[in-house]
């Protein structure tokens, strides 16, 4: 899969990058990645859907190849900045349908750019989208005004992880199969320790610093709930038999409480699209090209 990359100077005073494949008239697809990830992480998914879709892979701030940027302008911004780079992007394209694709956190920004602009996607699939309950909402705003929002279990435990090793091998041995990548598939695995580390003179480090993973854990979108009630655009949410316990409670919430938006239960955790990405491409592809 040939990616070429993009930059773009941003409204909020850094640089956002990301890839994208050459423009071939094929619908175009909009990429958000997970905290801690990046775009090219998720190669053996974007590969598949690439046989369907051209890619536009956003790297958030911090993330990827685009700049820490300073303090961390948070969930809603990310999702305005995601939509600035996009229309400036998009332009090489042609007249082509717009289709919306996010992970984790990155399903959560992409549930907010669907929101702000209604009309711009034609369809979209959220694969684990953590979209928190408005009462962990109200306990994450209370955290806030006491100082307590960076201590959450997500941000303490993102702010103690590794970030340096000797070199690729080293990482590959300490990660493998642990934690968070455990089930993924070796395909995967392997696009995660090429594309979210980066060289450093000692060796290698996590592009994206612990410490901006705990700042996105210990922080949350603005009126979440109001901005997914605006919804209109026909969204599958895909989340794993595994994942996380209000994820299904949210997304079983926001079903009942908008006709645009279905769910479908995978076999899996919440990086099932890592663990299966042939048959998550597929669920994709089938929802994003269905007519009407």
């Amino acid at each position: 899969m040939y990616l070429e990359s993009w930059s773009h100077a941003c409204s909020a005073g850094f640089t956002l990058r990301g890839w994208h494949s050459p423009p071939s008239g094929k619908p175009l697809l909009h990429f958000l990645h997970g905290n801690g990830y990046c775009g090219r992480v998720y190669t053996p998914l974007l590969q598949r859907l690439a046989e369907d879709f051209d890619l536009w892979l956003c790297d958030v701030q911090g993330h990827g190849d685009s700049d820490h940027g300073g303090r961390f302008h948070g969930w809603n911004r990310s999702a305005e900045l995601a939509l600035e780079a996009f229309a400036v992007g998009r332009k090489h394209f042609a007249e082509v349908p717009l289709f919306a694709v996010g992970h984790s956190f990155g399903g959560v920004l992409s549930s907010l750019m669907l929101a702000r602009q209604p009309q711009l996607f034609k369809r979209a699939a959220l694969l684990d989208p953590v979209l928190f309950t408005p009462a962990m909402i109200g306990v994450m705003a209370l955290s806030d005004v006491v100082g307590l929002s960076q201590r959450n279990t997500l941000a303490s435990k993102a702010r103690k992880r590794r970030r340096e090793w000797p070199d690729r091998v080293a990482a590959h041995a300490a990660l493998h199969g642990r934690g968070m990548f455990r089930g993924w598939s070796e395909d995967a695995f392997d696009a995660y320790i090429n594309h979210a580390l980066k060289d450093t003179e000692a060796g290698v480090e996590l592009k994206c610093r612990p410490s901006r993973e705990a700042e996105i854990f210990g922080s949350y979108p603005r009126r979440l709930w109001p901005s997914l009630a605006k919804v209109t655009t026909p969204t599958q949410v895909l989340y794993g038999q595994h994942s996380y316990p209000f994820v299904a409670k949210s997304v079983a919430r926001w079903c009942a409480g908008n006709p645009h938006i279905h769910a479908q239960v995978v076999e899996g955790g919440h990086c099932f699209m890592q663990e299966q990405p042939r048959d998550t491409a597929e669920r994709v592809s089938n929802f994003l090209l269905q007519c009407g």
